[in-house]
Order: structure tokens, then C-alpha cells, then sequence
């Protein structure tokens, strides 16, 4: 296979596009017949330092200013001072984002220039693909913990790249990324609970929630996309092993009223499982999962039903990239995936629901940064306190 060819019906997420060419190395085909990638993801954090600092900062250690990655401009969040509003806009009088036309009336899109600080390119940035196949004895060496850092500090993900929409989730977004940095940051308030985390895809957060969590439970559809998830948290159990943390893949469908117990039917529920997901579960995760309207109204749909199900007070922590469209019928340039999803977070907060209360707020994305990735501004994390109305 001397390269991948990215089709026009095909999504490519920012994470794979912009690594580097070396670092795709491909190592099997999926059931689906679609080639499976393997990255590396490096924390930027240490577990001896770590453990010196679980009281203060959420239990992460500090990360010497050479190691952090140079942020673009607008790439460090909405921290205070920043000139960025509580909705992500620039309140600083510069220009939002918006459609701009030439003298011609024709769509200019202005492109973010590069700072003096940021690095060098590697090369050209939308450069083809072309892909190492590994053999058998090369994939063994990478599961074991070879390759660039120590084993503690590198998470293996597989996944597939330029895949149909409906496929997306076997690849790593940004969002994943912000909210396991938040979990690394947060590591207190994660320290011994059950974790739900909804449309887990690869399953990064997951296998980062599991470091600290009691029991993460690890929830998407499809057999397919549930055993790349098996096979990620195999990958890396040198990470979640020193703390004790469980992760069970189950399948969860957010058009189903019901959790599947037929035994028959891979990934599904045991009535322990249930039982205990419902007694002990406090947080609840979901990341990248809001760029389809009906998606969103069914990934809210289930949260308020577990949400009534479960029996103790719950924290939805919610990650969302606010991506620009330019679409015909508005000509104009749009963020209608997120517009829906804000929708929902007010209806939540304005729902007249004799049992639950929904706090709806906003986390500040200001948090050290502990994965190399670009984290932009239309990054946004978002969280909602569910509480017994009293």
C-alpha cells in the first residue's frame, strides 16, 4: 500500500492531518476491510512527579516550559485577561471569524498567520499519506512500549483515517484530546469513581479516566468500533494497571430505551453491570459527538434518561469543537452543529423537571496543557451538574 487516498465523501480529522508521515504507521485491516493506523499520543507528565503532586492542581506535575507545546495564537483556550467572552468570542474589538468577499463577491477566506514562535513545519502540511506496514514482530515491538519516551509516558491508539461520516468515530479528535487533558488535570475529582463515558470512539478518554477511576465504563455501537476500543485499552494497560482502574466496553445505543442483555450479542450488559452503573456512577463523559443535529438530540436524550436512572447526583462533562461552515442557503459562514447543541444546553437549564435540577456552565480551557495537540479556540469544554430538586 504505497498511499492512502482521500476520497471527496471521506471526513479526515485535524489530529491525523497534521502528524507527521512517519508516525502513521499502519498495522492491519479492520472486519470492515478498512486499514487500522497506529499513533502515539506523548504525556507530557511523569507518574513519579505526579504522585509527589496529587494535592495540589488536580494531581499532575508541572511541565518544564521547554517540554509544553508553543500554542498559536487563540490556541491556549479562553484563560482570564485573554480578550475571549464566556460564548468563545473575541471581545477585544478584532474581527470575528465571519464571510468576507472579495471584489468580485467572491467567498475570502482569510487564513491565521503563522506566529514567530511556532515551529518549523515539518512539511507541507496536507502532504499525502504514506503509510509503514508493519510486520507482526514490528507491532509487537510498539505494543510493548518501544519507540519514542518511556511506556508510562505514551498512550497507543489505533484508528482509522479519511473515514465515511458515519465511521468517524474510529478516529482521534481534538475534543478527546482537551477532555483527557481536563481528566488529567482534574485527577481529584475523577480519584475512585464509575465514569460513563457515552460515543467513546477510540476510547482515549476512557483509557485516561481509567488511570484514576474506579470503573470506567467504555459505551459506543458497533461491534466493529467496540473492538477497536478493546483493543486500544490492551494497548495500553501499562497506564491504567498502577491505579487500579477497570474499563468494560459495552455497548450502548442512544436510540434504545433499554441496555442490551442478550447474551448473544457481543459487548452487551450483565445484570451486575447494570446494577452497578447504575448505583455508583457520578460522571458522565462525551466528546466530539455533536456534529450531527439528530446525533445531538439523541446523545441528550439519554443523558437526562440515565441521568433520572441513576441513583446518586451526576456530573456530564461535554467537549465540542465549534466548526465554521459556509453553506448555500445562508451564504454565509456558520456554526449550525453548534448552535444546536448550545440549543440544547438552555433547554436543559430552562426544563421544568420536578425531580432533577441541570446546571449548565462553562469550564475555562485555561488548564495546562499535558497532550501535544492544537488546542484552538473553538475548543470548548462544557459542564452540567445534575442534582435531586429539593
Amino acid at each position: 500500500m504505497d498511499e492512502v487516498t482521500f476520497k471527496s465523501d471521506t471526513v479526515l480529522s485535524d489530529v491525523h492531518l497534521y502528524t507527521p508521515n512517519h508516525r502513521h504507521l499502519m498495522v492491519r485491516l479492520n472486519g470492515m476491510g478498512q486499514p487500522v493506523f497506529l499513533s502515539q499520543f506523548k504525556l507530557l507528565w511523569t507518574r513519579d512527579a505526579q504522585t509527589d503532586s496529587g494535592a495540589a492542581g488536580g494531581g499532575h506535575s508541572a511541565v518544564p516550559a521547554e517540554e509544553m507545546p508553543t500554542p498559536g495564537p487563540g490556541s491556549a483556550g479562553c484563560p482570564r485577561g485573554s480578550g475571549c467572552g464566556a460564548d468563545g468570542t473575541d471581545t477585544t474589538g478584532r474581527a470575528g471569524p465571519g464571510a468576507q468577499l472579495d471584489e468580485d463577491g467572491d467567498l475570502d477566506v482569510e487564513r491565521r498567520p503563522r506566529a514567530a514562535s511556532d515551529p518549523e513545519p515539518a512539511g507541507p502540511p496536507r502532504d499525502k499519506v504514506h503509510p509503514m506496514i508493519l510486520t507482526q514482530e514490528e507491532e509487537d515491538t510498539l505494543a510493548d512500549g518501544a519507540g519514542e519516551g518511556r511506556p508510562q509516558d505514551i498512550i497507543r491508539i489505533e484508528h482509522t483515517m479519511a473515514t465515511p461520516l458515519e465511521d468517524v468515530g474510529k478516529q482521534v479528535w481534538r475534543g478527546a484530546l482537551l477532555l483527557a487533558d481536563y481528566i488529567l488535570f482534574q485527577r481529584d475529582l475523577f480519584q475512585g469513581r464509575t465514569v460513563l463515558e457515552l460515543g467513546a470512539g477510540t476510547g482515549l478518554a476512557s483509557i485516561v479516566a481509567a488511570t484514576v477511576a474506579r470503573t470506567v465504563y467504555c459505551t459506543d455501537v458497533g461491534a466493529d468500533l467496540l473492538a477497536m476500543c478493546q483493543r486500544n485499552i490492551a494497548l495500553n494497560g501499562h497506564l491504567t494497571a498502577a491505579g487500579g482502574g477497570v474499563i468494560k466496553v459495552k455497548e450502548l445505543d442512544w436510540l434504545q430505551d433499554d441496555l442490551c442483555t442478550d447474551p448473544e450479542v457481543p459487548f452487551s450488559w450483565s445484570q451486575e453491570d447494570i446494577s452497578d452503573l447504575y448505583s455508583h456512577t457520578t460522571i458522565l463523559l462525551a466528546a466530539e459527538v455533536f456534529y450531527d443535529d439528530d446525533l445531538t438530540d439523541a446523545l441528550f436524550t439519554t443523558l437526562s434518561r440515565l441521568a433520572h436512572k441513576l441513583k446518586n447526583a451526576c456530573t456530564a462533562i461535554l467537549s465540542v469543537e465549534k466548526r465554521l461552515n459556509f453553506t448555500l442557503r445562508h451564504l454565509d459562514v456558520t456554526c449550525e452543529a453548534y448552535e444546536h447543541f448550545r440549543s440544547w444546553l438552555q433547554r436543559l437549564e430552562k426544563r421544568a423537571d420536578s425531580r432533577l435540577r441541570f446546571a449548565v456552565e462553562p469550564v475555562e480551557a485555561s488548564f495546562p496543557q499535558l497532550l501535544a495537540y492544537e488546542r484552538t479556540r473553538q475548543l470548548e469544554l462544557w459542564r452540567i451538574c445534575v442534582e435531586p430538586v429539593t
